[in-house]
């Protein structure tokens, strides 16, 4: 299943070989892909497109955290970990904090990578069918990229060309934004449907419609996001897990929900997050039947859920289940965590029985169907108003959670049902990471802060700095306002 991801990480480790080592080595290389047929054959092709991909996967690592821990949902304590987190909890961020070199630098070399195939895959002894996909892949990672770099840090150099200058200014947001929409459209006609791709984890058509929506909802483009979705929803391959709080246990991976997954294998790519949720000391969740494992960490770094966003949750609301509130510790006590502040714990990824310490392997959502759902209900009400479709689509993902349908009359107009959908975003999609781009979305980011006592909350912290060692490589790069 994960076939690529593996394929990924090797191309990844080679790669500063592949191009460094021509001419200190001149041993015979027994292979189909040496440095001259690279990309002029099809295997050759698919190595470089695999480090795409792996670069477009490891970039994204920490985006459950860095989307979470600035919000009203998530909150960190202890470990080595905090030294980094308190400055996203206490919004005292700069650019040089080194978390923002791998949220800027990743995506540029997943960006190199497609740009190296578009420059010379018409050059390929392969078929024009075959050229269309791996040209129509690498478009969607390129966009993908530039996609994600937005949402961090707003326009950035447009580098369209392994050929273009160090030197490159920033684009405008107009350049930018229209770059990434004619991309995300031209590839999505010769992308495969879902479930007929090559192997597990490369784009298709829903993909790529998937990020259109988001691109269209985070952007305000309201009309565009909802016929994004409904083309997407009209593919009739998704459909929502049934059980909420299975969804995302390392057995469920790749169910029909998922329409973009951060794909995690423990020794390679793995998903850290579930060992920092697990109190000090645990060792059971009797309701749930879980005992600690061996080959589980419980390292001092503590995930913890912040108690108005707990409160916040309807009484029957099924989507509170994966969240820990109480244990059996290490001597035998009953411990409610909730004695203390801000302090419930998300399971949403469920322990991985096979997890290598701290490193478990359940894949995290990129985009799933429900998102999709909530896009279209979002977008229809800001371009309609209350609608009975807007309540249908939120319905849908509510009575997975076992609640009761919301009616027309539960709002008294456009503004009412907005702010409900953030709330039902919230409660669907804890521990995700994209609580930063909703509230930023409805204007809630800074407010939501300062309400919390964040007096350093500014209205420039709505995107990061452009890192300093960016800046310092490249003097045509002007940082974000505010840094």
């Amino acid at each position: 299943m994960k076939k690529l991801v593996y394929i990924s990480f090797i191309i990844i480790l080679c790669s500063p070989f592949v191009f460094s080592c021509v001419e200190a080595l001149e041993e015979k290389v027994f292979s189909q892909i040496t440095p001259e047929n690279l990309i002029t054959t099809e295997d050759g092709i698919v190595s470089l497109l695999g480090s795409s991909y792996g670069f477009t996967q490891n970039a994204d690592r920490q985006r459950i955290n860095l989307g979470e821990y600035p919000t009203d949902i998530a909150y960190q304590t202890g470990g080595f970990e905090n030294g980094i987190a308190i400055n996203f909890l206490t919004f005292s961020w700069d650019p040089s904090i080194g978390l923002f070199n791998m949220y800027y630098n990743i995506p540029y070399q997943a960006i190199r990578d497609a740009n190296v195939i578009l420059e010379n895959i018409d050059n390929a002894t392969i078929s024009q069918q075959r050229i269309d996909l791996f040209k129509s892949e690498a478009r969607f990672l390129r966009a993908f990229n530039y996609y994600r770099l937005f949402n961090w840090f707003g326009p950035t150099p447009l580098r369209l060309s392994s050929a273009d200058d160090l030197v490159l200014p920033r684009a405008t947001e107009e350049e930018f934004l229209a770059f990434i929409e004619q991309e995300l459209l031209e590839t999505i006609p010769f992308l495969p449907d879902p479930g007929s791709e090559e192997a597990y984890g490369r784009a298709t058509k829903g993909m790529a419609l998937g990020t259109l929506t988001k691109f269209y909802l985070n952007t305000k483009q309201w009309q565009k996001c909802a016929e994004a979705a409904l083309e997407l929803m009209n593919l009739t391959y998704y459909e929502l897990f049934p059980v909420y709080e299975d969804m995302l246990k390392v057995e469920n991976d790749g169910n029909r929900e998922m329409i973009m997954v951060n794909a995690a294998i423990p020794q390679m790519f793995a998903n850290n997050y579930m060992p920092a949720a697990f109190p000090i000391g645990f060792r059971s969740w009797p309701e749930k039947g879980l005992e600690m494992q061996s080959n589980w960490n419980n390292p001092q770094t503590q995930y913890r859920l912040r108690d108005s966003f707990y409160d916040s949750f309807e009484e029957m609301d099924l989507r509170k289940e994966p969240i820990l509130t109480a244990y059996i510790n290490n001597a035998g006590n009953r411990i409610n965590l909730r004695d203390q502040p801000d302090n419930a714990r998300s399971f949403r990824y469920w322990p991985d029985p096979n997890a290598q310490g701290e490193n478990h392997g359940n894949d995290a959502p990129e985009i799933r169907l429900a998102d999709i759902l909530l896009s279209r209900a979002e977008a229809l009400n800001e371009v309609n108003g209350v609608n009975q479709e807007s309540l249908d689509l939120i319905n849908q993902v509510r009575t997975r959670a076992g609640l009761e349908d919301l009616q027309m009359s539960d709002f008294s107009g456009q503004d009412e049902l907005r702010a409900h959908i953030l709330k039902e975003r919230a409660w669907e999609f804890y521990s995700e990471g994209l609580r930063r781009e909703d509230l930023i979305r409805h204007g809630k980011f800074i407010d939501l802060a300062i309400d919390r006592g964040v007096t350093n909350a500014r209205p420039f912290h709505t995107r990061y700095p452009i890192p300093l060692g960016a800046i310092d490589s490249n003097p045509a790069l002007e940082q974000n306002d505010g840094y």
